[in-house]
């Protein structure tokens, strides 16, 4: 219920500050878990991408934000739980997998921290790494801003074909796979960002 509740104000206040433009949410399943895959420029991310998607979505967030208690029991609320970037967080990666495989979805930005120009960074392979854990696909996902004005920027929210797990080429956990697998996304949000129109 806390999570609703909180999705509905989130919402409201996301309005305040964006003018946003949901293109592309047929692609997006909401019969099986999988794993959602934004690119990643402002703290407002999370919000963008999750409010109009019919399933909850579960987040990796930095580690760093549960040390507040209060923040702590706010994003924990809306789906948030820790991951310890930059040093291999077993335990992140498992609880995504479960989420995953019983039919939930797990939200990731892929990048690993924020662009601070809005293009496109090197992605990092834990998304690829759940999908084959979970023999669950990917849901590719952009976030693009306008010029900010006095009041509400506009941003566009742009959800691409979704990525099968067999699309992926994922039959296990071979380097190889899950290089190839990761170029695929990566070509997936970069054809998303250069069609996105604000």
């Amino acid at each position: 219920m806390f999570y609703y509740i909180a999705r509905i104000a989130v919402y409201i206040v996301m309005m305040i500050f964006y003018k946003p433009r949901f293109e592309g949410l047929e692609n997006v399943p909401r019969d099986k878990g999988f794993i959602l895959c934004s690119n990643h420029i402002s703290t407002f991310d999370p919000i963008l991408v999750a409010v109009r998607v019919k399933p909850r979505c579960y987040f990796m967030a930095k580690e760093e934000l549960f040390k507040n208690p209060f923040v702590s029991l706010i994003i924990r609320g809306l789906g948030a739980f820790p991951v310890n970037r930059g040093k291999g967080d077993t335990a992140a990666v498992e609880k995504a997998v479960q989420y995953v495989k019983e039919g939930k979805v797990v939200a990731i930005f892929p990048e690993g921290h924020r662009s601070k120009d809005g293009s496109l960074q090197k992605l990092k392979s834990g998304a690829v790494v759940i999908a084959a854990e979970t023999g669950g696909g990917l849901q590719p996902c952009v976030i693009k801003k306008g010029k900010k004005g006095l009041f509400r920027t506009p941003v566009v929210i742009r959800y691409g074909k979704f990525i099968s797990h067999e699309e992926l080429g994922l039959t296990g956990r071979s380097p190889s796979q899950i290089r190839a697998a990761n170029r695929l996304l990566t070509q997936s949000l970069s054809t998303l960002l250069e069609e996105a129109n604000v």
